[in-house]
């Protein structure tokens, strides 16, 4: 167990806060979604509420090492000085621990915020070199590490720190751990995951972590065909890793070695192109036509993923059915969510495209959690350890 920013006196302390602002700006500069902002706001609250003064800071998109305009923080500082009712102080300081800040950050009483520039303006930042992690850490007095979707990389602003504050963990980390660690770790029975999206390559650590934990695994998207492949199916001109088929195999003869039941689609909508205007046609996979492509789960597919869904009590999803982009191909990943929406069980949104996709459909206040991280949940979800995590003090 991680300690949290409630084991810890915050009153009077200057507190150095790791959070996710990788927010999608328009061409403008306008932040056209803040669900990320949003998610900061307890821990935010909670330091503020507890007499400290908060130094935030985050990366924004992917500079190259250096100052640019593109991607600064100043929207970010305006949306939460708006969410907050309170002033966010922001200065455009490219070398983001300059004297300005310095000057800011020592001048912070209780209750009051500064946001910092751009951590990747830094080249030392992604190279986490102790120099810059020293001169975070100098602004403030303890770390709090609120960027799920960061702790997968040792970056001086997410790991760096923590060698010279107390560092501990944020409400939003916090979750992440008891939702996605309680799954992994003792799961309500059955437990299913589900498993989406285009590359079987992608997700290899995630399905051998999985098959020692699951009582099923469902597998959709463009990654089944590569495992019907390995089942002798022909699978048209569907999405194949010709080079994992053999690997299919050996998943294949896990899943059964560890009685798990691995589920595949029993049949699937296939069109001549991809397009979203392509005409679309449901067919078994056994009668794939060499000139079509599977493009999402079929009807029958479907009711059988729903059903082993409403038979869980724990349900974990990374990754869509098929190529929801395109209303006609959004099927399957709708009925997923539905199924999942409408399911007593505990349901978590593995962050990256289910996530979006579950938003998008309108279904996001019937899951239980959904994570913040893409890459960050993949990892976990495959056992790897997190450095932004692994660094802060246990209870």
């Amino acid at each position: 167990m991680k300690k949290t920013v409630k084991d810890i006196d915050l009153k009077g302390k200057k507190v150095l806060m790791r959070a996710d602002f990788n927010v999608p700006l328009n061409e403008d500069g306008v932040i056209t979604d803040d669900t990320r902002i949003q998610a900061a706001l307890p821990t935010i609250k909670y330091i503020l509420d507890q007499g400290a003064s908060l130094i935030l800071m985050s990366h924004l998109g992917r500079p190259k090492n250096e100052p640019d305009p593109k991607f600064s923080l100043l929207p970010v500082a305006k949306r939460l000085s708006e969410v907050l009712g309170t002033e966010v102080v922001f200065n455009d300081d490219g070398e983001v621990v300059g004297q300005v800040t310095k000057d800011a950050a020592a001048a912070l009483k209780p209750g009051q915020i500064l946001l910092l520039q751009n951590t990747r303006f830094r080249p030392e930042e992604k190279k986490n070199e102790p120099s810059f992690a020293k001169e975070l850490a100098s602004l403030g007095d303890v770390f709090v590490e609120d960027a799920f979707g960061s702790s997968h990389r040792a970056h001086a602003s997410t790991a760096g720190v923590a060698d010279y504050l107390p560092a501990v963990s944020g409400f939003l980390i916090q979750k992440e751990l008891d939702f996605i660690g309680g799954a992994l770790e003792d799961p309500k029975r059955p437990f299913v995951a589900i498993l989406g999206g285009s590359k079987v390559s992608d997700k290899i650590g995630v399905i051998n972590n999985l098959l020692e934990k699951v009582d099923s695994l469902i597998v959709g998207g463009g990654m089944a065909f590569t495992f019907l492949k390995a089942q002798g199916y022909e699978i048209g001109t569907s999405l194949l890793e010709e080079d994992k088929i053999d690997l299919a195999k050996e998943l294949l003869a896990k899943a059964e070695a560890k009685g798990v039941k691995l589920l595949l689609p029993i049949d699937v909508v296939v069109a001549p192109e991809f397009k979203a205007d392509a005409p679309a046609t449901n067919v078994k996979v056994d009668a794939i036509p060499a000139d079509q492509m599977g493009l999402d789960i079929g009807v029958e597919t479907q009711k059988l993923f729903a059903d082993t869904i409403k038979g869980a009590k724990t349900v974990i999803w990374n990754g869509p059915m098929g190529v929801f982009e395109f209303p006609e191909f959004a099927k399957g990943t709708v009925a997923v969510a539905k199924a999942m929406a409408e399911s007593d069980a505990v349901t978590i949104i593995g962050g990256g495209d289910s996530a979006a996709a579950v938003k998008q459909l309108g279904f996001e206040d019937g899951m239980s959690h959904i994570s913040t991280g893409g890459g960050a949940s993949l990892e976990f979800m495959e056992g790897k350890v997190l450095p932004g995590i692994d660094v802060l003090e246990n209870k």
